[in-house]
């Protein structure tokens, strides 16, 4: 038997491994942020730390997005644009306060409750059917929340709580993107971001300013074009694999936070987290593999 790919097999296959290349970027990206975060978070104010994280997206927009003025001044859905980041910033301010509070393998296994708050705001807004799949989804993912958080033995951290809720802005988000990529492109969805959470940004700070040192402007750098590079390679990734391949390898942000936040702040590694963690992860898992192989009977 013949082992030559056909060219359509050799382009999978070449997808396949350059989407795998741009999802370890993308986790590398998101942990790199949640550092330079917290970081900075330890002398500048939560406030200040989202400022300056858009403010570095700023100078890196200006250096490569260029092109991208002419659909800019169209001001096309300028309106969702708004909404969409206002609801993004405060999700970002709750999930960085969870940073600073909570260790990062919990903040991250919390913030993968978002599958289910995406098929909740898609049935709410999109009018898409809330499968089986989706509703044992949803049951499974609020199983394995209860296992983080363990109600009962102790008191619950109230940071776990706000990680929660910034899950829910994330999903919404998500939502409201879906409805601008219809009309805008990728690219200029990145730059309306900057461009309106940097103001917010500044005017929040303000409540909260505290000095700045030099010694801050290298987590900034690590936290903003962390924030920008994670996106950036997600959206790769998903144009080069389905999101049924996405979703299971993006949790593997829970282990790699847990190794980071245990040799960086010498965090104990809790396998309640993994529990729990892994819940979610075959909850989500199962729904999207049984909506592919429904859309494949179809």
């Amino acid at each position: 038997m013949s082992t030559n790919l056909t060219p359509a097999q050799g382009t999978r296959s070449t997808d396949f491994a350059q989407g795998l290349a741009w999802m370890g970027l993308s986790m590398a990206s998101f942990i790199g942020m949640s550092v330079g975060s917290r970081e900075l978070a330890a002398t500048l104010s939560i406030q200040q730390v989202l400022f300056f994280r858009a403010l570095v997206g700023l100078f890196v927009i200006l250096a490569l997005g260029r092109a991208l003025l002419p659909e800019l001044r169209g001001l096309k859905m300028v309106r969702l644009h708004v909404l969409r980041n206002v609801v993004h910033f405060f999700a970002q301010y709750l999930w960085t306060i969870g940073i600073v509070l909570l260790p990062l393998a919990s903040v991250f296994a919390l913030e993968f409750t978002m599958p289910i708050w995406v098929a909740f705001f898609a049935f709410l807004f999109l009018k898409e059917r809330l499968t089986t799949p989706r509703i044992l989804a949803t049951i499974g993912g609020f199983i394995g929340v209860l296992v983080i958080v363990r109600p009962g033995l102790g008191m619950v951290d109230p940071a776990a709580g706000l990680v929660l809720i910034a899950a829910a802005g994330y999903g919404l988000s998500l939502i409201l993107v879906k409805q601008l990529t219809r009309e805008v492109s990728p690219g200029a969805i990145v730059v309306w971001m900057i461009l309106i959470q940097l103001p917010l940004g500044f005017l929040v700070s303000l409540t909260d300013w505290r000095p700045v040192s030099f010694t801050d402007i290298p987590w900034m750098l690590v936290a903003g074009i962390g924030a920008l590079a994670a996106h950036y390679c997600q959206a790769q990734a998903l144009k080069r694999l389905d999101a049924s391949v996405v979703m299971p390898i993006d949790f593997l942000r829970v282990p790699m936070a847990a190794v980071v936040g245990y040799y960086a702040y010498a965090e104990a590694i809790d396998l309640w987290v993994f529990l729990g963690g892994g819940i979610i992860l075959f909850s989500n898992y199962r729904a999207v593999m049984a909506e592919r192989r429904a859309a494949m009977a179809g």
